[in-house]
């Protein structure tokens, strides 16, 4: 007998108003409350990003044509790929994550279709293993081959300044940036949530498991620095002479 498991959150129960889910998440005791309205369960040796939905989901909106953006990829096969797009509030020096994309056992020419919608200016992030030839790509690097099929990929895989690729230096920025009120994502991106909700250690070790959006963001976040203003934008928002200009650290 086939079984699944749904997860569901307080938000999904209709028959409740806004103001009700208020006052019964308030009834609850801090510490039971993402167990009891998130339907997250004590996850190992505890979760990765220890931080309360709300302080970083953010209703979406229009983005400033100023920000950078960057996207990012985790490539996969039977375990999905995915892909993030990030978006850059250099002033305020606030991260947005307002596009995901997942699919399982998809090739590059069709992952790149999808993602050449977000623009075909937009650079993207990419792992390690990008570098690693495949059969099916008929021995070409895995990143080449998206980037074959016109996907704007870096030069370089995803690294620190410093050419470190520490996984761990790498999640504990993002958590530090959650924690600081510098990491927002679009409350709609449902599928982001999912895998936040239960992205955790067992044994003090990260749980590769239902990681991939997560992966992604990491990467992004660790290329920031590669982050671009759409070109045709960026003509638009220039300033004249002696005005500020938001966009002047990219001339």
């Amino acid at each position: 007998m086939s079984r699944h498991v749904t997860f569901m959150t307080i938000d999904d129960a209709g028959h409740y108003s806004p103001e009700q889910r208020a006052e019964i998440i308030a009834a609850y005791p801090d510490h039971e409350r993402e167990a009891r309205a998130r339907g997250i369960p004590v996850l190992g040796s505890g979760r990765i990003f220890p931080v309360a939905e709300e302080t970083i989901a953010c209703e979406p909106f229009k983005l400033p044509r100023w920000w950078p953006r960057i996207g990012a990829l985790d490539f996969g096969w039977d375990h999905p790929s995915a892909a993030v797009e990030l978006a850059w509030d250099t002033e305020a020096d606030v991260v947005y994550v307002t596009k995901v994309h997942r699919a399982s056992q998809q090739t590059p020419a069709m992952q790149a279709l999808a993602l050449k919608a977000w623009g075909e200016w937009l650079p993207f992030a990419w792992p390690r293993d990008g570098r690693r030839e495949t059969l099916e790509g008929a021995c070409v690097a895995l990143a080449k081959q998206y980037a074959a099929h016109g996907l704007y990929m870096l030069t370089s895989h995803a690294r620190f300044p410093d050419g470190s690729v520490s996984v761990e230096a790498g999640l504990m920025d993002m958590l530090d940036r959650m924690q600081s009120g510098r990491f927002k994502v679009f409350s709609t991106l449902v599928q982001w949530f999912e895998e936040f909700r239960l992205f955790h250690r067992k044994n003090g070790q990260v749980v590769k498991l239902r990681d991939d959006l997560m992966a992604a963001t990491r990467y992004g976040v660790i290329m920031l620095r590669e982050a671009t203003v759409h070109p045709a934008e960026f003509k638009a928002a220039r300033r004249p002479v002696g005005q500020s200009d938001p966009l002047g650290a990219f001339r």
